[in-house]
């Protein structure tokens, strides 16, 4: 039989050949176009802006205007020179970057806040694997002069506190723009960015200076939201801010003990949720937690460094969201947030990427539609009656 469908296949005509190969080049690109360009935009044209309550008024008008949309995602961790296979360097930046690049075109936010590990190695980089990593970095992030990209710092990106040196924070610094205590406001709101790899409280050189420059940015703060009609001496030549509360962004999370509380299909697995945190490593210490809380009294913490969504409440009344990974390396179902805020309140929404296994099923699902087509083709395949045919004639024979 296989030599027969050999010589069939030598006999047939040239173009019947060119069109069964025209065919099989339009599958095969039809796939490799959904699955590396389509399915983002698919999956993320669902996504939708959150609404708010507390936009400014005109009159008796609300204006969109005075809403901010932002985008928060977290840990990136672009692999480097030592532990970065070129493979998973491809696939998974890739990736975030279709990821990211649909998400700026059909969301169009006002600003984007990736909360720290952007980096995966660069508590150990070279200057020349740092230049390399961070020219990918704004290759795979660019976005447009309308909107603006906000950068803080983790743990991967200058390492834990024992192996985080000046020459490692100035880096970073240098590059993004980054520098703990900065305020950034926008249409009124107040950000408050902070190294939380600095808030050790052990008193070294950098976490100092850190926590000198929170403090004198809580103490501006503070003042500005208190009733200026009445004189207030520590507060008489401060520079004026608007009056709104601050959101906090960092890397590390406010303590708590574990993730047993959080919930969600994006939450840490079963088996690890019960896991005791460990403080100074997994999250904060419980004492730079009540300072962080205590200077600033914020109305929403965002942050990240596990991976994993949870959302908790601090003293009661104040909630913190973590943002799970952005990237296929962390998780199967990487996410990231939509938030549209205003001075006086805001709104959240999570929005989903592409699952790296749907992506993988449908290769696999369109690699064996591909194998039976070429089968066919060719008559390598039996139709399913003739085996059965064959079958009943072999029983009765017996």
């Amino acid at each position: 039989m296989l030599t027969s469908s050999l010589t069939t296949m030598k006999n047939l005509p040239s173009k019947k050949r060119i069109c069964f190969l025209l065919k099989l080049a339009c599958f095969v690109s039809s796939v490799l176009m959904f699955c590396e360009f389509l399915i983002y935009y698919v999956v993320i044209f669902q996504c939708q802006w959150p609404e708010v309550k507390g936009g400014a008024l005109t009159g008796n008008t609300e204006t969109s205007a005075s809403v901010l949309k932002a985008i928060i995602l977290a840990d990136t961790h672009l692999l480097g020179e030592i532990k970065g296979h070129w493979l998973d360097k491809l696939r998974r930046e890739w990736q975030m970057e279709r990821s990211f690049q649909s998400a700026m075109w059909l969301l169009q936010p006002d600003i984007v806040f990736i909360l720290g590990d952007v980096f995966d190695e660069g508590k150990w980089s070279s200057p020349q694997a740092w230049a390399d990593d961070v020219r990918r970095f704004w290759k795979m992030f660019k976005y447009p002069a309308s909107a603006e990209l906000v950068v803080i710092v983790g743990n991967h990106d200058i390492g834990f506190h024992y192996e985080m040196t000046t020459y490692k924070v100035k880096r970073f610094e240098k590059n993004f723009n980054f520098t703990s205590g900065k305020l950034i406001t926008r249409k009124g709101i107040n950000f408050v960015v902070v190294n939380s790899v600095a808030m050790e409280g052990d008193g070294c050189a950098i976490c100092s200076t850190s926590e000198a420059k929170l403090v004198a940015l809580s103490h501006k703060l503070n003042c500005s939201q208190q009733n200026w009609n009445h004189s207030n001496k520590g507060c008489s030549d401060v520079e004026k801010l608007p009056a709104s509360e601050p959101i906090l962004l960092q890397h590390y999370p406010l303590y708590r003990k574990s993730d047993a509380e959080c919930s969600g299909e994006d939450s840490a697995p079963p088996e690890e949720k019960n896991i005791p945190f460990k403080e100074k490593y997994d999250v904060l210490s419980q004492e730079a937690s009540q300072k962080l809380l205590w200077w600033f009294r914020p109305r929403l913490i965002l942050s990240g460094h596990t991976h994993s969504a949870c959302e908790v409440l601090h003293a009661g009344k104040i909630p913190e969201i973590s943002v799970p990974s952005f990237s296929w390396r962390n998780r199967n179902n990487p996410s990231f947030i939509m938030g549209s805020i205003t001075p006086t309140d805001f709104s959240l929404q999570k929005c989903f990427l592409p699952h790296e296994s749907t992506v993988f099923t449908v290769y696999c699902a369109a690699g064996a539609l591909l194998v039976i087509l070429i089968l066919a083709h060719f008559q390598l395949l039996t139709p399913p009656f003739y085996f059965a045919q064959h079958l009943i004639s072999k029983h009765k024979a017996v």
